[in-house]
């Protein structure tokens, strides 16, 4: 198996469970609907596990592209591979998604609402707050890709590392999570979205598309701070990437509080007109 095929293999198990425990848990009818927010966490952590065990000896297991550009920046993966992983990881993860909707094909029927629906396949703020909503993809990400290097460094039981990566997704889920969904990787939330938009699901209604950004850029943005702040603190080398993915993390966080600013503007106007 070529490490390209590894991350599409890979991200589709991904997909496959962890939008699969989503759908289980909020679709109308599935025997484990409304099992709650521990169960989705913990299938989530189960889903890497898994996929990480799968195709880990291929691939890595990135099945992440903020995993994947922010070991590139560190310098711990080739750049000439990271377009090939990206696609592979996106495809991957519309596959799984599209494996999803035709397991749980009744039950689209059976659940009237929409948000229900898209809540199968991407994430969303649970208080809409552009800023807070970034910053909390990036605080996500960084903590995972960080973490993850520290796994890593340590010495476990053959065999063992992808099960505490598993471990380490319930952790983020359970303490981070609460406020986004815990995308904290562009192409579990991006692939997802688009087999939503793309598939006939019975009242599905909109993919939230002027959200989909924030998951794609926080997770890119916190974890190439993640790898980079781990060779520092932990390696004790410094790298100058690290300056400039902290000025454009400040720069995308000020103009993201701009566009909040106007939606807000354009928000009081329309009440004062009405």
């Amino acid at each position: 198996m070529s490490p390209f095929l590894g991350e599409f293999v890979g991200t589709a198990l991904l997909i496959i469970f962890g939008a699969g425990v989503c759908a289980g848990v909020n679709l109308k009818k599935s025997y484990a609907a409304n099992s709650g927010w521990l169960v989705i966490t913990m299938g989530w952590g189960l889903a890497v596990a898994i996929a990480a065990y799968a195709v880990g000896q291929y691939s890595g297991a990135h099945l992440n592209p903020a995993l994947t550009v922010a070991l590139a920046l560190a310098g711990d993966f080739p750049w000439k591979d990271v377009p090939g992983y990206i696609a592979a990881q996106v495809l991957g993860a519309v596959v799984g998604a599209v494996i999803v909707c035709l397991h749980y094909w009744p039950h689209w029927k059976e659940t009237d609402d929409p948000g229900v629906k898209l809540g199968v396949f991407a994430t969303g703020p649970a208080v809409p707050n552009v800023v807070a909503n970034l910053l909390s993809e990036m605080i996500g990400t960084f903590v995972l890709v960080l973490a993850i290097l520290a796994i890593g460094a340590n010495k476990f039981a053959d065999g063992l590392n992808p099960f505490i990566v598993g471990f380490l997704i319930v952790a983020i889920g359970l303490s981070l999570g609460g406020t986004t969904g815990y995308a904290i990787n562009p192409a579990r939330d991006f692939g997802p979205r688009l087999a939503h938009f793309l598939l006939p699901i019975p009242g599905k209604g909109s993919s939230n598309w002027s959200y989909a950004w924030v998951p794609i850029v926080g997770p890119l943005l916190g974890g190439a701070m993640g790898s980079l702040v781990y060779k520092l603190l932990f390696l004790g080398k410094t790298s100058p990437a690290l300056w400039g993915v902290l000025m454009a993390a400040a720069a995308v966080l000020a103009a993201a509080g701009v566009l909040k600013g106007k939606e807000a503007g354009t928000a009081a106007a329309d009440r004062r007109s009405a």
